[in-house]
């Protein structure tokens, strides 16, 4: 195969890796969130990573930071919510989405139904998991 058809082929296999349907700015976020997932990883935490979305920009971070702060209960998804709410100065964050590396948890979801994000997403195929 010719350098070219090869990078074609690899640049396929990329493409495929989240679904068409997906929009740019949909891959865009989950991008985000596995920055935060490598971000994690390079402190030597958990593999997850999460980010929150309102109105077209992130507006909560999320790597996991169980191992780092010794603290069960830094999963990715609620150290976005976290972060959202202390940069937006409220609980509420009614219209947020969140996309995640992974599909998160009993209690993570029950953080984002608590928080009113209003849409979560998750995984390299954007897997729409509804509302929290």
């Amino acid at each position: 195969m010719s350098p070219a058809g090869r990078r074609a082929l690899l640049a396929a296999a990329a493409a495929s890796l989240l679904p068409l349907t997906a929009s740019s700015q949909e891959r865009r976020w989950f991008e985000a969130a596995d920055a935060m997932r490598k971000l994690a990883l390079s402190w030597g935490d958990q593999d997850y990573g999460a980010v929150l979305v309102l109105g077209g920009a992130i507006v909560g971070e999320g790597p996991s930071r169980v191992i780092m702060n010794n603290d069960p209960s830094a999963h990715a998804e609620r150290e976005a919510i976290r972060d959202a709410q202390k940069r937006l100065g409220r609980a509420d964050l009614a219209g947020t989405v969140l996309y995640s590396t992974s599909r998160p948890c009993a209690l993570c979801e029950r953080a984002a139904a608590a928080a009113r994000v209003s849409r979560m997403y998750f995984g390299s195929h954007l897997t729409d998991a509804g509302r929290p």
